[in-house]
């Protein structure tokens, strides 16, 4: 069957469409502002015969374009092997098992069959963060758990709607298990509800233009984005790119985990080696293997955004299994570090190999954390018990054409911090701050992006606090000469004295009380380019609004300044004469 072009870009729009309607369903019924307010979730549509990607929100968060075409495809799978029971209409599968293709025990994962004419045409399935799922800590992020177990409820795929009706007795085996249990019934009929926006959508399409043309379009549309792929990999000449990245430390043993990749390019295709990094590790920052993948895909994403996001994007990519090491975590490894943390880093390693060959495209590495804080406890006042997840941004990377983004969200998605009314509306709560955090961006010839700082005070009663953050011991790299940027800090002020954790931005279960307060400082993204060939004009600028302090501009820039009214000195003709040569100490 021949479809026009623009009969083909019609229905590409309309599933895409479809998708951000789900999205925009899900965060407008959620209950929890960690999706309501910072959209962490996503929805898309996957093939009926082996779950890959047919299309996704654009607001959904990019590292689960791979894990819920793991977890879609395993599902179809456990079904045909019986292992579990066969779909019916309206039946809807919960599944957040994160070696059945997912991420952590968060991430709770739906999957809908849609049927056309008595067949499933397709899947629907989104992912959302749940504020909890159980386990040792409020929040589920437990930095130092040595067992998945500890980390939460592990629920293998199961139908918790039947024909459309929720099945009472699995969601009461799953509120036996979490906290804050009477709140979760807003999430999880959001969640179902954006399933059942995305059918309606959906069967209006199909009635539109017809099974056949559709269901033709979408084979299209697959070998369209698999050429384009192919044909943006033509710009990297052939030959092996190699990166290294580190994690700080698992929570466990103070010794940074090193993300080791190779490259190969050839041909039109990419293959991908992280077989020399670290083995698994004890505590929580053990990747699954549809994490790992996923952040592999995402990172060529935010090289080649101009490719549509469809499973033929990702054909000429091939990630070796990393047999072995931490990135291909098998049970019981906690991983409730990997999806949020690891996921970066991976990235950021894609990005270190790929700076020379493409430095048009690639930036230099960004923030590169999430952030994750969990806070529970119980609010005297309310007479109810609460669990607060806060996630943050950070700076970008430089780039060749302009200064890396200040705050941006994480380089795995587009969830953003959740406004601090919200949270000081829903929990006992302060923030005494909430500001960029001067001088953290990287010196480059393009600069970093700056981070964030911010800083909470417990109002009343007592609560626990847990952190699994990361670049708390290296900064976000800088590429081609540029610095790094500024590395992750956390300071816990307790009865008015300061405490850091040991691993320095990894800690659960530290006690608060009210008065206590919580200070986190989140990366700059690292420079690009030489800092010494900074506009001197910019470097001026950038001292004026505060981003960098005079000594600053000397020190990482080579630029002299005279302190009231900020001015190029003269006599320095604005640039220390050694800067070129590189000759600055």
């Amino acid at each position: 069957m021949i479809i026009d072009p623009i009969t083909l870009s019609v229905i590409q729009a309309g599933l895409q469409q479809i998708c951000d309607e789900m999205d925009l369903s899900f965060s407008r019924a959620a209950f929890s502002p960690i999706i309501a307010e910072a959209n962490d979730r996503s929805d898309g549509i996957y093939a009926a015969d082996d779950g890959s990607l047919i299309a996704q929100g654009i607001g959904g968060l990019p590292v689960f374009v791979g894990t819920m075409q793991f977890s879609t495809r395993i599902l179809i799978e456990m079904i045909a092997s019986g292992k579990v029971a066969s779909p019916r209409p309206e039946d809807i599968y919960i599944v957040n098992d994160p070696y059945l293709g997912g991420t952590h025990l968060m991430d709770v994962r739906f999957a809908k069959p849609f049927y056309r004419g008595g067949e499933i045409f397709c899947w629907l399935s989104n992912t959302g963060h749940w504020p909890d799922t159980g386990g040792s800590v409020p929040g589920g992020f437990s930095a130092s758990a040595t067992a998945v177990e500890q980390e939460g409820l592990r629920l293998p795929p199961v139908r918790l709607f039947k024909q459309g009706v929720l099945d009472q007795e699995i969601y009461s085996i799953i509120c036996s298990n979490i906290r804050v249990a009477d709140q979760r019934i807003g999430d999880v009929k959001a969640q179902a509800a954006a399933l059942l926006v995305g059918e309606e959508r959906l069967n209006e399409l199909l009635d539109r233009y017809g099974d056949e043309t559709v269901r033709e379009a979408i084979g299209q549309l697959r070998q369209r984005a698999a050429v384009q792929m192919r044909s943006c990999i033509n710009e990297i000449a052939d030959g092996t790119y190699s990166s290294t990245a580190f994690v700080d430390s698992d929570g466990v043993v103070n010794e940074p985990l090193e993300i080791n990749l190779s490259i190969i390019k050839s041909d039109d295709q990419l293959t991908f080696d992280f077989s020399k990094s670290s083995p698994p590790c004890i505590g929580p920052m053990n990747s699954v293997l549809a994490t790992t993948v996923s952040s592999v895909y995402l990172a060529i994403r935010h090289i080649f955004p101009e490719v549509p996001i469809s499973a033929g994007a990702f054909e000429p990519l091939k990630v070796l299994r990393p047999e072995g090491t931490f990135l291909d975590a098998q049970y019981p490894r906690p991983v409730s570090g990997c999806a949020a943390e690891v996921s970066q880093r991976i990235a950021e390693a894609v990005f270190a190999a790929l700076i020379e060959a493409l430095p048009d495209r690639v930036t230099a590495a960004p923030a590169g954390t999430s952030g994750n804080f969990g806070l529970g406890g119980h609010d005297p006042l309310r007479s109810r018990d609460f669990v607060m997840y806060q996630l943050s941004g950070g700076g970008y990377g430089g780039n060749a054409d302009h200064d890396g983004l200040s705050n941006g969200c994480s380089t795995i998605g587009i969830s953003k911090a959740p406004p601090v009314e919200i949270m000081e509306q829903t929990y006992p709560v302060l923030y005494h701050r909430y500001a960029l955090r001067e001088g953290s961006g990287g010196a480059g010839k393009h600069r970093g992006g700056l981070g964030l700082e911010y800083e909470i005070e417990l109002r009343r009663g007592n609560a626990r606090a847990s952190f699994v953050m990361d670049h708390g011991r290296f900064g976000p790299q800088g590429a081609l000469g540029g610095a790094a940027g500024a590395v992750n800090e956390v300071t816990v002020w307790q009865s008015g004295k300061p405490y850091t954790p040991e691993h320095l931005s990894k800690e659960q279960n530290v006690p608060l009380k009210a008065g206590d307060r919580v200070n986190v400082k989140t990366p700059g993204g690292g420079g690009y380019g030489n800092p010494f060939e900074r506009d001197v004009e910019a470097v001026l600028y950038d001292v004026e609004m505060g981003r960098y302090t005079p000594e600053q501009a000397r020190q990482l820039f080579g630029v002299e300044l005279d302190a009231n009214p900020y001015k190029i000195n003269a006599t320095k003709t604005g640039r220390l004469r050694a800067a070129a040569s590189g000759d600055v100490t």
